[in-house]
């Protein structure tokens, strides 16, 4: 029997979560809920409902795993918690800082309810931290380094968005050439949060706004970009369009140790990833992660879970056998 997946959101995430289950041979999508007039909202799965969230609680025997789709500066946090009571349920929560009091909040309810809650699954948090988790367990003598971009940061755009007077706005991070070069060479640089990316934004005004308050309100918004360099530009919504309409992101995780009797010898781990779809390629992750999630919850295990949690295994269609004969 397929994973019947819902959808919460019908945004970017939610259209690359709609591409990334017709993609699995083991699931299907069950209904998409929405916050805007379902007649409004086209999905591109036939014979799929669109349903408004209000009659969420109707659908708690028709969906195995719901995905949140929202944004985590504001939604997550309330929604996440909430619908963990009811569904099993997957997030891309990526503001690291709350990552423990979001936790501890999706654990409660999740318990409370009986289900599973995973939370941050994607790139970062996610790929990337499995990584700094292996890297650091292998090199325990050694430094992390992570940098994000040139890409879209779909939380960081949000974040802007959510700003009185903002109409649209897309945010791009920028890694900092002389930083990565660094790195890169073994030189194991202390490197400040403002030395290592610069934050680029890109903003549509509503009529009448205040140009001024808008960009003060940016550059001082806090876990996003008061400690980054940001530059912001106010532009028309049709340059927006034209010109920033692609959502391509990636970054690199690096990990640098030494080794030997004398620490003689130096090794550096570095993972990449280039990325043409941000939301696409964060929705096929959270996916596979909704996978672990069905058959943890078959298991009757509840609460919280990170992706530090689960088995690589149980986000494979591939049995163990397959698994063991083909990657390992």
């Amino acid at each position: 029997m397929k994973t019947r997946i819902g959808i919460l959101g019908y945004g970017n995430l939610g259209r690359g979560t709609e591409i990334a289950v017709a993609a699995a041979n083991d699931m299907e999508l069950a209904a998409v809920f929405t916050r805007r007039d379902p007649s409004s909202v086209s999905i591109l799965t036939p014979n799929v409902p669109v349903i408004n969230v209000d009659e969420i609680e109707k659908w708690t025997d028709k969906i195995d795993v719901l995905v949140l789709c929202g944004g985590s500066a504001t939604d997550l946090p309330e929604q996440t918690p909430r619908y963990a009571k009811l569904f099993n349920v997957i997030d891309s929560f990526d503001t690291h800082a709350r990552i423990p009091e979001h936790f501890a909040s999706v654990d409660a309810a999740a318990k409370e309810g009986g289900k599973v809650g995973l939370i941050s699954a994607g790139w970062d948090p996610g790929l990337f931290s499995l990584n700094r988790v292996y890297a650091n367990a292998i090199l325990p003598d050694g430094k992390d380094y992570t940098f994000w971009g040139k890409g879209v940061s779909q939380g960081h755009s949000d974040a802007i968005r959510r700003i009185e007077g903002v109409k649209n706005a897309k945010q791009y991070t920028i890694p900092v050439d002389a930083a990565l070069d660094a790195v890169r060479s073994g030189a194991n640089p202390e490197l400040t949060t403002r030395q290592k990316h610069t934050r680029e934004c890109f903003v549509v005004l509503e009529d009448g706004a205040d140009a001024a308050q808008v960009e003060k309100e940016i550059k001082e918004m806090p876990n996003y970009f008061a400690d980054y360099d940001t530059i912001v530009h106010f532009i028309s919504e049709e340059e927006l369009l034209t010109e920033h309409a692609g959502m391509a992101h990636g970054g690199f995780v690096f990990r640098t140790g030494k080794t030997g009797i004398n620490k003689e010898n130096n090794h550096i781990i570095e993972y990449s990833l280039k990325l043409d779809s941000n939301p696409e390629f964060t929705t096929s992750v959270l996916i596979a992660y909704a996978r672990a999630v069905k058959r943890l919850s078959d298991e009757g295990q509840t609460g919280a879970k990170t992706v530090l949690d689960i088995p690589p295994a149980y986000l494979c269609e591939q049995s163990g056998e397959e698994l063991r004969a083909h990657f390992l």
